[in-house]
């Protein structure tokens, strides 16, 4: 099998943690039984793109530029159409992949039912310790942890189907961009706005072709870097609003149910028990606790107020269309 592995890239500020990113993806690529290459896409940042070019000058990196629509998508994109593979695995610019990271995420394309994998993401956060605004974790997990861009509590624990990955670390087979077609360039984060769901919208499209498995690998794991910024309840609360604007998004290209399938079970049965476990360890943890519940209660909140405005502006924006 031949492996594209691409990690996307658009500021200087994160290049300890691309270089590191890249020099693990290399190891454990020439140590996997497969070919291919590991590629860093530069979303349109001149600087980034020559300090590049020269740090990897002779080595086996190749660098490309993002040419097509500036963000994520766009940027995944020009890796795609540039560079041929039989599986696409993506990374983050700020993720670092643990040992067994590529080999566990490959390994479900042995059965040719599996279009996408998607590995587990474990924060590393600043400082060390989990923010006070975040609930607690159950094990390793919290409800809120997709915030961080991190595996979240709820998710499966073993190899599992799912209706879609995460961004962070997955890997898709070169089929599924033939079939289904590549990233929607107009969803998905640009820069440091936390606009996504391109990932979820394309597993949704790909999911459609008859016997397609995607799975959820969580012995493929990196560490995602958090940011102090996104350690706020400002950036809680901010992120919580793009989501919802991004899965109205996703309803209108796919449909409703597919689009909320299973954000449903996760709002229903996940964030309830944590909101209980929150406020029961009131005694104990104090105002710690309380934070924790009141981050999932008003986040899902902010997150349902972003889901009606983006379809209030979708529905909006083709009445326009019609009248035109």
């Amino acid at each position: 099998m031949h492996l594209a592995i691409i990690v996307c890239a658009y500021t200087l500020d994160r290049w300890g943690d691309i270089v590191a990113g890249l020099g693990e993806a290399r190891r454990q690529l020439s140590a996997s039984r497969h070919t291919g290459e590991v590629v860093l896409v530069v979303d349109h940042c001149p600087e980034l793109y020559e300090r590049a070019r020269g740090t990897f000058a002779g080595d086996d990196v190749r660098i490309l530029e993002n040419t097509r629509r500036r963000g994520l998508s766009g940027a995944r994109n020009s890796g795609i159409t540039g560079v041929a593979a039989d599986v696409y695995v993506f990374l983050d610019d700020d993720a670092v992949p643990e040992p067994e990271w590529l080999a566990a995420l490959v390994a479900p394309f042995g059965d040719p039912a599996v279009i996408i994998t998607g590995g587990a993401a474990t924060p590393r956060w600043p400082g060390g310790d989990r923010p006070s605004m975040l609930p607690a974790a159950v094990g390793d997990r919290g409800e809120f942890d997709w915030v961080v861009g991190c595996t979240y509590a709820g998710q499966p624990r073993t190899l599992s189907p799912v209706r879609n990955v995460m961004g962070c670390s997955m890997a898709m087979r070169a089929a599924v961009f033939s079939s289904a077609g590549l990233f929607g360039e107009d969803l998905g984060r640009v820069g440091t706005v936390p606009y996504g769901c391109e990932e979820t919208e394309l597993c949704i499209r790909a999911a459609s072709a008859p016997g397609s498995r995607i799975l959820f690998e969580p012995r493929s794991m990196v560490r995602h870097r958090v940011t102090p910024q996104r350690t706020t309840w400002s950036y809680l609360w901010h992120r919580c609003y793009a989501e919802g604007v991004s899965k109205a998004a996703v309803a209108v290209r796919t449909t409703q149910r597919a689009a909320l399938s299973a954000e449903t079970t996760y709002t229903t049965h996940v964030l309830p028990r944590g909101v209980v476990r929150e406020l029961l360890a009131v005694p104990r943890r104090g105002r710690h606790a309380a934070a924790g519940a009141g981050a999932i209660m008003s986040g899902l909140f902010v997150t349902m107020v972003g889901y009606l405005v983006g379809r209030l502006a979708i529905r909006s924006t083709h009445n326009l269309r019609g009248n035109s």
